[in-house]
């Protein structure tokens, strides 16, 4: 509501004030500096044609300016413009471990793991650390080597702590009365 109040108020008169504005005298030239001005004059008075050049339209140059055309181009630019490719699509897939994933995943490349499957083996190593090696993930999973073993080392399942496990939850306070 509020808008249409402040367009209305805004077009009010608008063809009088847009005429008014039209017909004001337009700006003239800047004023001339004093210490040019002796200049100036003493100029038009030895060349009075000089005058009459200035405020006359030659009909000549005015002709071939109307025959000019431009056309424009913006320039190549001189650096050089990285072609960006797409990355390689792997060539190999495989089918994921568990076919009982809610998300829509048909194929996985080699190499890498989805969320559920690094769960899943993360959670496998956890309780049987003896079967699940890095090497037996790594075969499994086609996976490299290195990659297993920095994911075993620095990715943790959630874990929830019992009272009878007080060792896994440790505070800082007991590690100092010990000491």
């Amino acid at each position: 509501m509020g808008a249409s109040v402040f367009r209305a108020l805004r077009n009010f008169n608008l063809e009088n004030r847009a005429e008014r504005e039209i017909s004001k005298r337009k700006p003239s030239s800047a004023p001339r500096h004093p210490s040019t001005k002796k200049l100036l004059v003493e100029q038009m008075s030895h060349h009075p044609d000089i005058e009459r050049e200035v405020t006359n339209k030659d009909n000549k140059l005015h002709s071939l300016l109307k025959d000019i055309y431009v056309d424009s181009r913006d320039p190549v630019s001189s650096l050089k413009v990285k072609n960006v490719q797409p990355k390689p699509v792997p060539k190999e897939f495989r089918m994921p471990k568990d076919h009982h994933s809610e998300m829509n995943v048909t194929s996985i490349p080699k190499g890498k793991i989805s969320i559920v499957e690094a769960l899943t083996l993360l959670n496998n190593h956890k309780l049987y650390p003896e079967t699940w090696t890095a090497e037996k993930i790594a075969q499994e999973y086609y996976l490299e080597l290195n990659d297993v073993n920095s994911l075993l080392r620095y990715f943790v399942t959630f874990e929830v702590f019992s009272p009878e496990n007080k060792k896994a939850l440790q505070s800082k306070g007991k590690k100092l009365e010990e000491k």
